[in-house]
């Protein structure tokens, strides 16, 4: 078993003018991006396995984020099924020369551990600590529900011959 500590992991990202859109702040996908890593290294540090997105849910942006600041992206895992991990990331930003630091985005990404056949396999369960790891799991686990009954709701698009969905 993995503790949430065990798997908790940081960037820390200086935005550049490549990063920008035509407002100077930085673009929803290259935050979006960095969630994906960070959500990542959390579930294989879990898991020990490689790992896939499976979902992003309920990604918020609290504030833009400007050129030149420093954005930092926490993760940890809050839920985990047989083969999926629920990975919460928060996201600061902080200018260089100083002021405090503010909360700009957060999102939940579903990580799926993945063996070498490219198959969903089993994960090792997480060893809830305190009380508001146990919160977050049971909050998770309510999450990954909806997920699944939404998933059960929805009929799949058919796939063109040449591979592209429509």
């Amino acid at each position: 078993m993995r503790t949430v500590a065990s798997s908790r992991a940081s960037v820390v990202r200086l935005t550049v003018p490549t990063d920008a859109n035509f407002m100077g702040n930085v673009f929803g996908g290259v935050i979006l991006s960095e969630i994906d890593r960070v959500a990542y290294v959390t579930a294989m540090r879990h898991s020990g396995l490689n790992c896939v997105t499976a979902s992003f849910d309920r990604v918020d942006f609290l504030a833009p984020v400007r050129l030149g600041q420093v954005v930092t992206f926490d993760s940890r895992i809050t839920y985990v099924g047989h083969s999926s991990m629920e990975i919460l990331v928060e996201v600061t930003a902080e200018d260089l020369a100083g002021g405090p630091t503010r909360r700009v985005g957060s999102a939940y990404v579903t990580m799926v551990a993945v063996g070498p056949d490219g198959r969903p396999t089993p994960v090792r369960p997480l060893d809830l600590t305190n009380d508001d790891e146990r919160r977050r799991f049971q909050e998770g686990e309510a999450r990954m529900e909806a997920r699944r009954s939404t998933r059960a709701t929805e009929t799949p698009r058919p796939e063109t011959p040449g591979g592209s969905i429509p």
